[in-house]
């Protein structure tokens, strides 16, 4: 099979955990005899300085043009003070708003034999749920600024039914094939676009009447996630809220570096580690590589390729087995680099 993937490497440590991705990929195109071509496109800190623009036409050009995206990291404390529009991170929001990349998925589980969360082992045992995040609407894409004297300020948060009923959709399908549960995470006794949430949400589950619906709102989610994490199937929520509760969940993990991602769209995905960009490990072998890794494999599994994604989760989770891992999750006078965690799984899967 041959598949053309636009390929972002962003800044920080966005090079290096995109290094040992592609690697891990190509491994699994040999072996399966797949035609994987790779487009490197230009985002972020380095598109400002080349091109004036976190995210230039000629990147989304090439993204739309592609089967999928390989995106790494944006962002860099040299741009931070930067007009918006002008920000690294500016350059993601333009990129997932013109690919229509609306529903952001985000799983969270925990490997058992790497235990470096500072939640009770015991209140870790068989977590797995998956965070539905809407992505292209709400407050970060509504209208913002200043007032005249600059003392005021606003930021609009902004949502149509449309919007909600396409990713309330896709999270009712996805929990027909798990736990059969999804969880609305609100603010709808204060948000009007909260309230308009559970209306469109629980019109839906009229259509699903196997799915358990229940609601949280989102202070009680953040509690639970952390006292009673098994207690959650499909997370469904907001833009905002969403992007709050993963980077909250990562703490069940023990580390930003595990965890992958998915945007979805109607024509094109985008693939990407949650994590940031990390400035301080840029440059140091440190940077771990299997958010990336495993957002590679969410993109094997969007390509259809089923027994590809599974080995190369089986060869993530031998790695971890067998304590190949980055200084983030191991102690540092046992751990790898970068580059030997990537060679190792993608030694583990051409050996396979």
């Amino acid at each position: 099979m041959i598949k053309n993937i636009s390929v972002i490497k962003g800044d920080g440590i966005g090079p290096e955990v995109i290094k040992q991705t592609i690697k891990v990929l190509n491994s699994i195109a040999i072996k399966y005899g797949h035609d994987f071509h790779y487009k490197n496109a230009l985002a972020g800190s380095k598109a400002i300085e080349k091109f004036g623009s976190p995210m230039p036409e000629e990147t989304i050009n090439n993204c739309l043009k592609s089967d999928a995206v390989l995106f790494g990291c944006i962002g860099d404390p040299k741009y931070d003070h930067n007009p918006i529009g002008m920000r690294p991170e500016d350059g993601l929001l333009k990129l997932r708003k013109k690919m229509n990349l609306y529903c952001n998925i985000r799983p969270i589980f925990v490997f058992p034999e790497l235990y470096r969360s500072p939640i009770k082992k015991e209140l870790l045992n068989e977590v797995d749920f998956v965070i539905y995040r809407e992505l292209t609407g709400g407050i970060y894409f509504g209208k913002k600024g200043r007032c005249k004297n600059g003392e005021k300020a606003y930021d609009y948060c902004i949502y149509s039914k449309t919007e909600i009923e396409k990713i309330g959709e896709k999270a009712f399908k996805a929990a027909l094939l798990r736990k059969k549960k999804v969880t609305l995470v609100d603010k709808a006794n204060v948000l009007e676009t909260s309230r308009l949430w559970r209306e469109v949400i629980q019109k839906i589950s009229l259509d699903y009447p196997d799915i358990d619906l229940d609601f949280l709102y989102i202070d009680n989610a953040s509690m639970q996630i952390i006292m009673n994490p098994k207690r959650f199937d499909i997370i469904l929520t907001d833009n905002m809220f969403g992007d709050i509760l993963s980077d909250e969940s990562s703490v069940l993990t023990g580390s930003l570096g595990l965890l992958p991602s998915a945007s979805i769209g109607d024509y094109k995905s985008m693939f990407e580690p949650i994590h940031g960009s990390y400035p301080q490990a840029k440059g140091k072998n440190i940077a771990n590589p299997l958010g990336c890794i495993l957002s590679g494999s969410m993109m094997l599994e969007y390509f259809g390729m089923y027994k590809e994604k599974n080995l190369l989760d089986e060869a993530v989770k031998n790695s971890i087995e067998k304590k190949i891992c980055t200084p983030d999750i191991i102690n540092s006078k046992l751990s790898s680099t970068t580059e030997e965690v990537g060679n190792y799984i993608k030694n583990y899967i051409i050996n396979q």
